[in-house]
């Protein structure tokens, strides 16, 4: 075999560090105020060296996204794996991403209401968001593809409302999500007790 065989785990690492640097910048500041010296700087690199990996900082916050993104679905799903009642599992699923997102600094500034709210575009536009929300609502038991993608889509929209738009505390969005998302995502059948 010839070549440098190591050379696509590197590439993975130094991508990784400079997101970890990334993301102690975001956890100490909104999200849309970090800049891609910034992000070099952290990450111990030059700019050449980030534009290398990443081509642009829309780029960069696309991969951070992502990955953090696949982090929050693993941990969801573990935080609700033992519930089997699909209104439940909604419910909780939400809370658990609601709380997952607030308590991690870095994800929470991209929803900092002092800057442009970046984690709102994000959230709308990302194809993985998108797969790990429509996996997540075909957990909950429908099977139509075409209302698994609009109530997914609507799900991240919803999630993001509560990012920008709090409720009072965990009590009051349940109550919300009890009145609004569950019917809407699990009609009828699921809604009432």
């Amino acid at each position: 075999m010839a070549g440098d065989w190591l050379a696509a785990r590197r590439t993975e690492v130094a991508a990784d560090r400079i997101l970890d640097a990334a993301g102690e910048l975001f956890a100490a500041q909104p999200a849309a105020t970090v800049g891609m010296h910034e992000i070099a700087s952290a990450a111990g690199c030059s700019r050449a060296t980030l534009y290398r990996y990443f081509e642009n900082r829309e780029a960069l916050y696309t991969a951070y996204v992502h990955r953090e993104a696949y982090r929050l679905y693993v941990e969801m799903t573990d935080q609700i794996t033992s519930i089997a009642d699909p209104r439940e599992r909604l419910i909780e699923g939400m809370l658990a991403s609601l709380r997952n997102v607030r308590e991690s600094p870095a994800l929470a500034s991209w929803f900092a209401t002092t800057q442009r709210p970046i984690g709102a575009e994000m959230a709308e536009e990302s194809e993985v968001i998108k797969a790990l929300t429509e996996a997540f609502v075909i957990s909950l038991g429908p099977d139509d593809a075409e209302l698994v993608a609009h109530r997914a889509r609507w799900l991240v929209r919803v999630m993001t409302s509560l990012m920008l738009f709090p409720g009072h505390d965990e009590t009051d969005e349940r109550a919300m999500l009890e009145e609004f998302v569950v019917p809407t995502v699990l009609p009828s059948r699921h809604a009432a007790r």
